[in-house]
């Protein structure tokens, strides 16, 4: 049976899915993109707050599974530009040991929800 993972420390769902959901020892996040949770407001002021922001969302998600960044098995990174790539990534690589780091694909997109940036999901094990 699946469990739901929900946490105020992130940004609630705008739509019909959850946060995370956790299958046996399978945690799988739905894509986090930079909205504060506290404000509600989208933090996008530079590419780089607005990566540490999507980071700590997950984060927060992990944190209500009993996870963190060393459990985490792959990621999907979707930018809007590929130019950003160096940014996001330096933000993004200092969340993880790079010897242990996950899986991962970045992909460029036409457009994300809210026109945001960059958005990022995880699956992640116990």
């Amino acid at each position: 049976m699946k469990k739901i993972v929900q946490t105020p420390n992130a940004p609630a769902p705008i739509g019909p899915y959850n946060q995370a959901v956790l299958k046996g020892n399978m945690l799988f996040t739905s894509g986090q993109i930079a909205i504060n949770p506290a404000s509600g407001e989208l933090v996008m002021d530079s590419i780089e707050s607005e990566t540490q922001q999507v980071m700590e969302n997950l984060k927060a998600v992990l944190a209500a599974a009993e996870m963190d960044f060393s459990h985490v098995l792959k990621t999907s990174i979707f930018i809007s530009d590929m130019g950003n790539f160096g940014k996001i990534n330096a933000i993004y690589a200092s969340y993880f040991d790079e010897e242990t780091a996950p899986a991962r694909e970045t992909v460029e997109v036409a457009n994300l929800p809210k026109y945001v940036n960059v958005e990022i999901s995880m699956i992640a094990s116990l």
